[in-house]
């Protein structure tokens, strides 16, 4: 939803548009091991930007990092996560918003149809297969998430191992305990269940399609 609303922004051809397109490109040419150390000290506890920006509206300091409250733990991986994903995500639906015809926003306007009807009427629809491609992309992604723990828990899951993901589960197995029959079962129930998922938004997709023409 953040990814739309911003690829909408900057298809607007606004004044400045290219800086804020290379302040959100940014990330997918830095290392996720630099970015995770910066957003460390962003959330650090005592001296972090986070803490300190909530400060003024009275919020007590929060310990993003070293919580023993799986629910702070999980916000900001959640956080740290959305902030990185952003960037791809914003190319592919600033592409799908390239790719929709101008006559349709034109005939609307004459009809005097405004900008969020426009939005909603013309923009949302159009770019309906973007969004689910984005959808199936971002959610295969969310079940693969490894490389964020590192950084921002010294490479483990979590201040307290609350934060197993399954790809870490997969990793742990292999690599620390030398299982490596549990660990290739593990990698398959993965796969089977981003396959069955990714299925289902195919199916949901497809009908949607037929309903809407």
């Amino acid at each position: 939803a953040i990814a739309v609303v911003v690829a909408y922004l900057l298809n607007q051809k606004l004044k400045g548009s290219g800086l804020f397109q290379t302040a959100f490109f940014m990330p997918m040419v830095t290392s996720i091991t630099a970015v995770g150390l910066a957003w460390k000290l962003m959330f650090n506890k005592n001296f972090g930007i986070i803490n300190y920006a909530l400060s003024f509206f009275g919020i007590d300091k929060i310990a993003w990092l070293d919580s023993p409250d799986w629910r702070i733990c999980v916000l900001t991986l959640v956080i740290f996560g959305i902030w990185n994903i952003l960037p791809f995500t914003i190319i592919l639906l600033l592409s799908g918003l390239q790719n929709i015809d101008s006559q349709y926003y034109t005939a609307a306007r004459i009809d005097g149809a405004k900008g969020a009807r426009i939005f909603f009427r013309i923009t949302v629809p159009l770019l309906a297969p973007t969004i689910f491609l984005v959808s199936i992309i971002n959610t295969i992604s969310s079940f693969k998430v490894f490389s964020e723990l590192y950084p921002l828990f010294k490479g483990n899951p979590g201040p307290y191992n609350n934060l197993y993901t399954v790809v870490y589960y997969i990793r742990y197995a292999m690599m620390n305990n030398r299982e490596y029959g549990i660990a290739a079962a593990a990698a398959i129930v993965l796969f089977l269940f981003i396959f069955c998922f990714t299925m289902v938004q195919l199916f949901i997709q497809r009908r949607i399609r037929r309903r809407t023409g």
